[in-house]
């Protein structure tokens, strides 16, 4: 199987193609990383009238924005209990605030900007690979009711008919929720983001940052850009730029792989509310459908080790459908993830013009919508407390080399053994 077929490479309907960027140019708002964070930050700052230009070294979405699940979470990873043990109580509750309305933020931008990406808002389920795993689902439901969070928690009996399978022990349902085809929607922002006067060019990697005087001064190959703030949203694609410090986090590899699309008679049977899903195991797994019918079920893995994850991966599927039967996989990708010690993302502070926001650990979609946009406001005005979260001065994560590697090496051991769930 070719280890770079990305399906939504195959089945996005948002087209979108920029040119190099030539010349010289002088804007408002600079911004590097053409995904989620980018280019919600290119809308807002346009809509608002300002001057921005966008250069993505690749093309749009390219990195884990168009390798993403596409599932649309309200919140972190992290329950939200643990939001507030990392960032104090205030600065916590803020986050965990701005984080729950994201879906409905993702959504209504999806219908404002026409972007076709199979919206679907059915909700998510968090499934509990084990009986253990249901005791932290059980913590997780209390804390979200507590805020008064849109979940039920599901006991076997209910989440099997809701999955369509009986290998898991549970599951929490979001109703804020859902799913879309992640790489569409990055390019359907940078489409909205252009319409309303934001200026983005692909192929551009940027060489060198500089600041002289009250101006960024951003070199690519054949451009400068002169900028009164600037913006860096690579994330976990981040290329080496002279004079843009940005520090490393923890590496993660997620592949995922996907079917041909099931006949309508096995597809009623899989996921037939069309939730996105994922467990409760530390070397996670998820699955979910696409509009076509496919069957997408991913996990933590290298695609160096494809032989073993794609056998482990024919063994899940087996286990958790096997109704499904002996389809074939037809896709396969891989995308990387910027993991924060703490789990929590981080807006540096760039001297006193500038940011560059990381560390999503796994949730892009939400987060980078919501925090891409309030960053472009809180640049633009001047004033951080637009942030949902306090700005940083600097961030240091120590051995993050081993620790990508430690969990290269669980992922293999789990996937060397017995398929999940069950």
């Amino acid at each position: 199987m070719n280890a770079d077929r990305n399906l939504w490479q195959d089945s996005a309907k948002e087209a979108f193609e920029a040119d190099v960027f030539t010349g010289e140019t002088s804007v408002d708002l600079c911004i590097l990383g053409g995904g989620f964070t980018g280019c919600s930050a290119a809308l807002t700052a346009a809509q608002s009238g300002a001057s921005v230009l966008l250069l993505e070294a690749e093309t749009v979405g390219h990195g884990g924005s168009g390798r993403n699940v596409g599932l649309v979470n309200a919140g972190l990873w992290l329950p939200p209990q643990a939001v507030c043990d990392a960032l104090g109580q205030e600065q916590g509750t803020r986050l965990n605030t701005a984080l729950a309305a994201a879906p409905q933020h993702v959504y209504d931008l999806i219908d404002a900007h026409d972007i076709a990406c199979e919206p679907v808002r059915h909700g998510t389920l968090h499934c509990a690979h084990s009986p253990k795993g249901f005791k932290d689902l059980e913590m997780r439901f209390a804390q979200q009711k507590a805020l008064g969070a849109p979940v039920t928690l599901l006991d076997a009996a209910a989440a099997r008919l809701r999955t369509g399978s009986d290998k898991v022990h549970g599951a929490l349902h979001d109703a804020r929720a859902g799913t879309i085809q992640p790489l569409a929607y990055a390019r359907g922002l940078a489409r909205a983001a252009v319409q309303n006067g934001a200026r983005i060019h692909e192929h551009s990697p940027v060489k060198t940052i500089a600041r002289q005087g009250a101006e960024w001064i951003i070199s690519s190959p054949q451009g400068i850009v002169k900028a009164r703030k600037i913006l860096i949203a690579t994330n976990a694609y981040h290329q080496p730029v002279k004079g843009a410090d940005i520090p490393p986090t923890t590496p993660v590899h997620y592949f995922q792989l996907a079917t041909e699309p099931l006949g309508h008679n096995i597809a009623t049977q899989v996921l037939p509310g069309g939730e996105g899903c994922w467990d409760t195991g530390t070397v996670m797994t998820s699955f979910r459908k696409d509009q076509a019918g496919r069957v997408i079920l991913g996990a933590m893995g290298n695609p160096d080790a494809l032989g073993l994850h794609e056998g482990w991966a024919r063994r899940a599927l087996q286990r958790l459908f096997p109704q499904v039967g002996e389809v074939p996989f037809a896709h396969f990708w891989s995308g990387r993830i910027a993991m924060t010690a703490d789990h929590v993302p981080k807006v540096m502070r760039l001297g006193d013009a500038g940011f560059a926001v990381f560390g999503y650990s796994g949730r892009g979609i939400g987060p980078g919508t919501v925090i891409g946009a309030s960053a472009a406001r809180a640049l633009l005005s001047g004033d951080e407390a637009h942030l949902p979260m306090d700005a940083v001065d600097g961030y240091v994560e120590a051995f993050t080399g081993v620790k990508g590697q430690f969990y290269e090496l669980a992922a293999r051991l789990v996937h060397a053994g017995a398929a999940r769930l069950g």
